[in-house]
């Protein structure tokens, strides 16, 4: 309220009034006091009743506030008390002091004061220790927001079980692409008769259209060895949920008529536009296929990527025709650059370091300079003595070169080929790929996640052996204006012989023609035993790891290093083959220290399991027989738990399929 002389009140400009009043008054009565007398009592009147006014609008004023307050008061309490909000007070030990009646009747109980929020609604404790600001978490089968204010210990309760089924449905009814793709097709229906291929067609098409009946899916042909499949993402999270078994039903029904037809399947969903699901079912697709195919991706939109399948070896489908392209696109593509620079994954081990060898070679024979990038104190045994043999030879030491020597001479013309690997986080200089903006990427892994962005050549076959084995073929179909030395020649078939085990593992009849070519060609297989023989302390470093091997189901066998320096990566996977040569083991994994924080992981099988999968879910990669992952900042103890949590998810997972 307005003091009496606070400007505002009715008071002010009146007492203004009455003091110049008062002074013409004084004026006048000097002269006069007769007229002086008339004007005081003329102003008198108006006077008394503007102070009669003042005084019943000061009386209405207050009893307005009075009443407002009032209302304001009881609105507040009913509000508090009344609204389908839930509140509740807290203390520091978790306790309830205070609730509203909406929220005791949320949890169907009179009151909730003075118990424990460990006994009424656990699932508010993490929300209240992180210091949360909201989280939804469901009591009672409804779904609540909480807000937690830290300070005053208070939490606020919005009901949003209506809205979260409304976003459920949304989410349900949104549209899903898929694009289903016979592998192999055309390869295998070529040699066919009319009648095989219609028999082949009729059961695939038929078994698929069973599956799009039964699960609610429009399925429609779109050419001889690809099918489109429309669906919503309430039908694909129950097709998640059964693991996609039409990949095990065609290939059942495929094998009984001992035809190798399998499916690979690219998943578009979580999107509302139409093109942007087809491009994202097509990228899945691709990446499917780029895994050796047989099994299904589907890309989300933050951009993790979920598979289901790839139980199988992959078929050995590359021709000799892409080959040949391929070898002719590099060529362009070398004579356009004015350097080549080649470059592996970190610790390259032979396959890696001799198709770089073999990538310089094509460099040479279109009269290009190649330099090929290694880190000379991050090199294996084996790697280490093709080195030292390689010195004899100058005019090809000479164009080893270090990451930062690399970084140097690359210009804007420059083409780098990485080989051996397609993930940015595994090249030796990652620098070199923000630098270099044509890239060549040459790998057999199958594809991960992970990707070299926008280079201008791929050749990626996981059916292949080895990039050794890629790069050989490609060198057949180069100008033949520069012979292969017997030493290039010997480390592209070390590379080989490495990543197939001697051609026990993952070896098809290409891989036999490219080692005849490089036999050809002068390598020296006695050599290649000395680049590989191993030494005496590090036969006895496995054997040790091997003393402690534990069997964890039939036929998995899981050693742990128990010493605490770090073991090279190299010996971590020769523990893991040895493993498998043994009697009754068709899995292993080796457990052992890279460092003082990270731990690795080696896995290998003889193909009945997919130890691909395995180390996936380890956040690791590699093959369907040959994997391996690395953690960091955890105890040997959890490394082993989690290991074993993984092949019990495996197996379970296989239990549903």
């Amino acid at each position: 309220m307005p003091t009496f002389l606070e400007k505002g009140s009715i008071r002010y400009p009146l007492i203004c009034l009455i003091g110049i009043t008062t002074i013409m008054l004084g004026i006048l009565s000097f002269y006069n006091w007769v007229f002086s007398l008339i004007g005081l009592f003329l102003f008198a009147i108006p006077f008394y009743f503007i102070l009669r006014m003042d005084s019943r609008q000061k009386k209405e004023t207050e009893e307005y506030i009075t009443t407002l307050s009032y209302r304001v008061k009881k609105v507040g309490e009913e509000a508090l008390m009344e609204m389908p909000i839930g509140i509740m007070l807290i203390n520091d030990d978790y306790y309830i002091e205070w609730t509203n009646p909406f929220l005791a009747s949320c949890f169907t109980e009179d009151t909730l004061v003075g118990r424990s929020l460990y006994d009424v609604s656990p699932s508010i404790i993490p929300l209240i220790k992180q210091e949360v600001e909201t989280e939804i978490i469901t009591l009672h089968e409804r779904k609540f927001r909480v807000i937690h204010k830290v300070e005053e210990r208070l939490l606020y309760f919005f009901d949003v079980t209506e809205q979260t089924e409304i976003e459920k449905l949304y989410e349900d009814e949104r549209t899903a692409i898929a694009i289903i793709f016979l592998d192999n097709y055309d390869d295998l229906t070529q040699g066919m008769d009319d009648q095989a291929r219609s028999s082949i067609n009729n059961s695939v098409t038929a078994i698929l259209n069973k599956w799009a009946t039964d699960n609610g899916v429009l399925l429609k042909r779109i050419s001889s060895d690809r099918f489109i499949a429309i669906f919503n993402e309430h039908i694909l999270q129950s097709l998640e949920k059964g693991k996609f078994t039409i990949l095990d039903d065609v290939r059942e029904l495929t094998t009984k008529q001992n035809v190798p037809l399998t499916l690979s399947i690219g998943v578009g969903a979580g999107v509302s536009s139409l093109p942007e699901l087809g491009n994202i079912a097509q990228s899945s697709l691709d990446l499917a296929l780029g895994r050796g195919g047989d099994q299904v991706a589907i890309k989300q939109p933050n951009g993790k990527v979920k598979f289901y399948g790839g139980k199988t070896n992959p078929v050995e489908k590359r021709t000799r025709v892409r080959a040949r392209v391929i070898s002719h696109a590099l060529k362009e593509l070398v004579l356009e650059s004015d350097k080549v620079i080649i470059m592996g994954h970190k610790n390259p081990d032979m396959d890696a370091i001799g198709a770089a060898i073999g990538i310089h070679k094509v460099a040479q024979m279109n009269q290009k300079e190649a330099y090929i990038v290694i880190n000379f104190q991050e090199i294996d045994t084996a790697v280490r003595r093709l080195i030292e043999e390689i010195k004899r030879q100058e005019s090809l030491f000479t164009k080893f070169i270090t990451p930062d020597q690399a970084l140097e001479i690359a210009t804007g013309d420059t083409l780098l080929v990485v080989v051996d690997t397609h993930k940015p986080s595994l090249v030796i200089e990652e620098h070199l790929l923000n630098k270099i903006e044509d890239v060549v990427v040459i790998d057999h892994h199958r594809r991960g996640e992970e990707f070299i962005e926008n280079p201008l050549l791929v050749y990626m076959e996981p059916y292949a052996s080895s990039t050794a084995e890629l790069v050989t073929e490609l060198l057949e179909y180069q100008p033949k204006s520069v012979k292969i030395e017997m030493l290039e020649a010997t480390a592209l078939l070390a590379g080989i012989i490495v990543d197939t085990k001697s051609f026990t593992l993952r070896t098809g009849a290409r891989t036999f023609d490219a080692a005849s070519y490089l036999r050809g060609q002068g390598a020296d297989t006695v050599l290649v035993q000395k680049f590989l023989k191993e030494d005496i302390e590090n036969y006895v470093k496995r054997a040790k790891i091997i003393e402690n091997v534990q069997f964890y189901k039939e036929g998995i066998a899981i050693a742990i290093a128990k010493e605490e320096e770090a073991v090279d990566g190299v010996l971590i996977a020769q523990t893991a083959d040895t493993l498998l040569t043994m009697d009754g083991i068709i899995a292993s994994f080796v457990i052992a220290p890279r460092g003082e924080t990270m731990i690795g992981i080696s896995a290998r099988s003889l193909g009945e399991i997919n130890v691909q999968i395995i180390m996936e879910s380890l956040h690791g990669g590699g093959h369907l027989t040959n994997a391996a992952t690395q953690l960091s900042n955890m105890p040997m103890e959890e490394v082993e738990a989690r290991l074993k949590l993984a092949i019990d998810e495996y197996f379970e997972g296989r239990r549903k399929e």
